[in-house]
């Protein structure tokens, strides 16, 4: 198949929109397809790398990293009009989208498209009032994805989002697959130590960690103030926040007024090939985001070896066994408990890193890129 994937953004940040098209596009490229994908540049000029297609765009200042086109029948869009693909995948709702509209009605290609992003998260980005802000979320949803063929939802979640907004035909969950291999490797006791050591990390020191972006989405205002309660009750916590966004300014200066800044470790941007080591140097993974469509980081995390300790989300239904690989919350009371639980008890730790592991293997990307490709030739063969 000649497949086109859309995507607003590519390169010009690391979030699970932009790992899923890598890892789709890796997936679907071994399995023989000729894959492109049409995107936003990184300024204001258009060029092409490989497969990769960059159309020139600026800054869109209503939310950090997004960008606008300032080019639309560019020489090449032409060029991909003329390759006639196939089939279109696009993977967000805004500029990109338009490039596959346009480049499906001058060549008949049908769309898909993933709904990725729980936009009533965001709200407080663009709009002073949330309810309007959710309202017109809604009604642009609905508008934006009457025209597609099939809607692919990432998790139970999204799809029950995606009714609620009166959507409800020619949907189907297909879980976003992530390269399993660079998390399935064990790292090294000394490399796990010698990081431990440059971070100031003492080896009896039981340490979550969140690894993300930082911003007002995710609530992680909410686990410094968890933790600082956890760390009066058991001294051998640490927390390390591994990342940066928006909000890190915010959240530095809460762990300094709840007193807990020297054993809240803020890492910054850490290179993507070594987020192993910083998952496998701590002993559980935490998040009070209720924001995520899938939470690939708690996948990541899983593959790793590590339990969970997640505020309760309905994403976490697949890679979340309560009790068994960790523990979903909902309020102080269950967060302490847990953490009791985590913390003083290195067995369950072992026994939950196992569960976590055999958990992360149903999400090979392996099995992602199989299962799109299977939702392709369906759309294929129904718009004959």
């Amino acid at each position: 198949m000649k497949i086109l994937i859309t995507t607003d953004l590519f390169t010009v940040t690391t979030n699970g929109v932009v790992t899923s098209v890598k890892n789709l596009y890796e997936e679907l490229d071994k399995r023989g397809h000729d894959v492109r994908i049409l995107t936003l540049s990184e300024d204001i000029h258009s060029h092409k790398d490989g497969n990769v297609y960059y159309i020139r765009s600026l800054p869109f200042a209503v939310y950090p990293d997004v960008r606008m086109p300032i080019a639309f029948r560019h020489r090449l869009m032409k060029e991909l009009i003329e390759w006639k693909p196939d089939i279109i995948h696009s993977q967000c709702e805004f500029f990109s989208f338009q490039f596959a509209e346009y480049i499906g009605k001058e060549t008949s290609a049908p769309i898909v498209h993933t709904y990725h992003t729980l936009y009533e998260q965001y709200v407080n980005y663009v709009f002073p009032s949330r309810r309007i802000g959710r309202k017109i979320v809604r009604t642009f949803s609905r508008k934006r994805l009457e025209g597609v063929s099939r809607i692919i939802a990432p998790t139970k979640k999204v799809e029950n989002t995606l009714h609620g907004y009166g959507i409800v035909n020619n949907m189907t969950i297909v879980p976003t697959g992530i390269s399993l291999k660079q998390h399935q490797v064990r790292v090294p006791d000394e490399i796990l130590k010698l990081k431990r050591r440059e971070l100031k990390i003492d080896d009896d020191k039981v340490v979550m960690i969140n690894l993300g972006r930082l911003g007002t989405e995710k609530n992680l205002g909410e686990l410094i103030e968890l933790f600082a309660k956890a760390k009066n009750l058991y001294e051998n916590l640490v927390f390390m926040i591994v990342g940066d966004g928006p909000a890190r300014k915010e959240l530095e200066e809460l762990s300094q007024r709840l007193g807990v800044s020297e054993h809240v470790i803020f890492t910054g941007m850490v290179d993507p090939k070594e987020v192993q080591n910083y998952y496998q140097m701590a002993d559980v993974f935490v998040s009070a985001s209720t924001s995520e469509t899938q939470g690939l980081t708690y996948v990541e995390a899983a593959a790793n070896g590590l339990p969970l300790l997640c505020r309760e989300d309905l994403c976490l239904r697949d890679v979340l066994k309560e009790g068994e690989n960790g523990f979903a919350y909902n309020n102080e009371e269950e967060f302490l408990a847990a953490i009791k639980i985590i913390s003083q008890n290195e067995k369950w730790r072992r026994d939950a890193a196992e569960i976590s592991r055999e958990i992360a293997a149903a999400f090979d990307k392996t099995k992602f890129g199989a299962a799109i490709e299977k939702v392709y030739l369906s759309v294929i063969e129904k718009n004959k």
